[in-house]
């Protein structure tokens, strides 16, 4: 199967009540296509990685009473995990799309981007594209459009990367959920490849 994007229904999946109704619409609906997602951009990003890059469709089996804002797939140098190390995800809330480079709490990496995002501030200002987001955690929607970002800015969050245990922090695009590029699968594939290949600096500092 081929990749075919997204439909509004797909974003009303966290419109259901209840962790076992909005599970059991994600896991018919919505994981397949990450699983598909997930197969077909792992060959790019070991191309321009330059090392073999795996797929992981999140399962949300730690929870028990709270069903999930957000699904996504990660994409990481590790075949059984992601969460230890910088990786890309696509994934999605209720309102919109996001395609994103992240380094979060668990990985041992983020004190070593810290270090980068500090020092190299004012080149990471003008690599990262103006519509990109930046956001210090993963459960919250929003986040700071990268135009409204000052060097000074990245060197807090580089600050708080390093200092605060539980920091971490994620860098990317959102698209809307009623952008009609969610419904061209081959149209959303090309800005994914696109967008990856915009946020691989960043993730090469992480290493």
């Amino acid at each position: 199967m081929s990749f075919t994007g997204f439909t509004k229904q797909d974003f009303d999946v966290f419109q259901i009540e209840g962790l076992e109704h909005r599970m059991e619409a994600l896991i018919a609906s919505v994981r397949p296509k990450l699983d598909i997602l997930g197969t077909e951009i792992a060959p790019y990003l070991s191309a321009i990685c330059g090392e073999e890059i795996y797929p992981h469709v999140a399962k949300h089996a730690r929870r028990k009473v709270n069903p999930p804002l957000d699904t996504w797939v990660a994409w990481s140098v590790n075949k059984r995990g992601y969460k230890a190390y910088p990786h890309f995800q696509v994934g999605m809330f209720a309102s919109h799309l996001f395609i994103i480079f992240a380094v979060i709490y668990e990985s041992p990496n983020k004190l070593l981007f810290a270090k980068q995002l500090h020092t190299q501030a004012a080149k990471i200002k003008k690599l990262v594209p103006d519509q990109f987001y930046w956001s210090m955690d993963h459960m919250d929607p929003n986040g700071t459009l990268h135009s409204d970002v000052k060097n000074d800015d990245l060197k807090a969050m580089a600050h708080k990367l390093s200092t605060i245990k539980k920091a971490e922090i994620m860098c990317g695009l959102r698209i809307a959920n009623d952008d009609p590029i969610l419904h061209n699968g081959e149209e959303l594939l090309a800005l994914i490849h696109t967008t990856f290949e915009q946020l691989l600096p960043l993730y090469k500092m992480s290493f």
